[in-house]
């Protein structure tokens, strides 16, 4: 491995006072080397989280940006800044991001195998990589953002190796080879540097959800890879920002989804997908609204209500992909059949499981 290469690990944070004790000593002990910078991104948070970060870590540094642009634009505002300071200082350029989470644990060896994959690969034909995310309160499990690579149906539903809708897999090794996936997760990506700005970083129209599922689409675009690298591990809490299980999530799900197809899907049968998309989330508003969520359903109307609204200017974001990457293709990773038609009609809940 280079001790040229550098690499800043960068979290992004919005009023995680209370995440900094439990999960800031773990970052620290195990990526503090010559080659590693640990940076906060703080996006405007309302409590105590500067202070208490500089009384108890003054040793790392922080970007505290002026209001909450969310994840995606908190991000892309944090690494346009550090992509400046290089530009006037060549010693502070970084070769590598890692985004990771505020409520995420790291463990000791979690930095080297995936620098070593970076490092091996001269073709830079990996563009992206992301560790094995298991559970932080339950660690035999793998967790749901992430698991053990992320991947997508045809009809544009994310799911892991490890993790489908809602059922989790226990950790047995079974995913312990390291594969091409479609997306890594946004809760810990390590991405090349370069590639992270010619793309454009993430959407900031995403605000939070899917903004990395986009993003590793157009690596695809551009012909890379995005790999999983199981050898290094780090456990997650999730919903340390965003209840899991709000509608405002619920709301950003839906919403996201269909963007992500609008911009990104091959022309052929483009709108049969979306059209086919829009009723299998209906069947999903129906579902709330029967189980007494009736926030829920509302949040999935207010989703299509967004798509139509903004109907026009996500169909020119569509078109700058097809100007910047040619003609839109469907990378040979996504998964052919319906992930919702394999889980809820033919009960197969696991990605070993699936019928190919």
């Amino acid at each position: 491995m280079s001790h040229f290469s550098k690499l800043a690990v960068v979290i992004l944070n919005y009023n995680g006072e209370k995440l900094f004790p439990v999960f800031l000593p773990s970052v620290i002990e195990y990526s503090t080397n010559n080659f590693t910078e640990i940076i906060i991104a703080d996006n405007a948070s309302t409590d105590n989280s500067i202070d208490y970060l500089k009384e108890n870590y003054p040793q790392i540094r922080r970007i505290e940006l002026t209001q909450n642009h969310g994840f995606a634009e908190g991000y892309n505002q944090a690494l346009e800044a550090l992509k400046k300071e290089g530009e006037q200082n060549q010693e502070k350029n970084f070769d590598y991001y890692i985004l990771l989470n505020s409520d995420v644990e790291v463990t000791q060896n979690w930095l080297n195998p995936i620098l070593e994959t970076f490092e091996k690969d001269t073709n830079a034909t990996i563009s992206a990589i992301q560790p094995k995310i298991r559970m932080y309160a339950h660690k035999h499990l793998f967790e749901h953002a992430g698991a053990a690579g992320g991947m997508i149906d045809y009809l544009g539903y994310p799911f892991c190796r490890g993790r489908i809708f809602d059922t989790l897999e226990e950790d047995k090794g079974q995913y312990n080879n390291q594969i091409p996936i479609f997306w890594a997760t946004g809760a810990a990506m390590a991405i090349r540097a370069e590639v992270y700005h010619e793309l454009g970083g993430l959407d900031k129209d995403f605000f939070a959800h899917m903004e990395e599922i986009d993003l590793c689409w157009r690596i695809h675009h551009t012909g890379k890879k995005i790999i999983y690298c199981p050898e290094s591990t780090v456990f997650h809490l999730g919903g340390g920002t965003l209840n899991p299980m709000s509608e405002r999530k619920t709301y950003l799900n839906f919403r996201n989804g269909l963007t992500l197809l609008l911009k990104n899907l091959p022309s052929k049968n483009l709108f049969f997908k979306i059209f086919f998309r829009m009723i299998l989330d209906g069947i999903a508003g129906i579902k709330f609204l029967l189980d007494g969520k009736p926030k829920f359903t509302l949040a999935v109307l207010k989703a299509h209500f967004y798509m139509y609204q903004n109907f026009s200017s996500t169909l020119q974001k569509r078109k700058a992909n097809q100007k910047k990457f040619g003609k839109l293709k469907l990378p040979s990773i996504v998964y052919p059949k319906s992930i919702v038609w394999q889980y809820f009609a033919k009960k197969n809940k696991t990605f070993e499981e699936l019928e190919k």
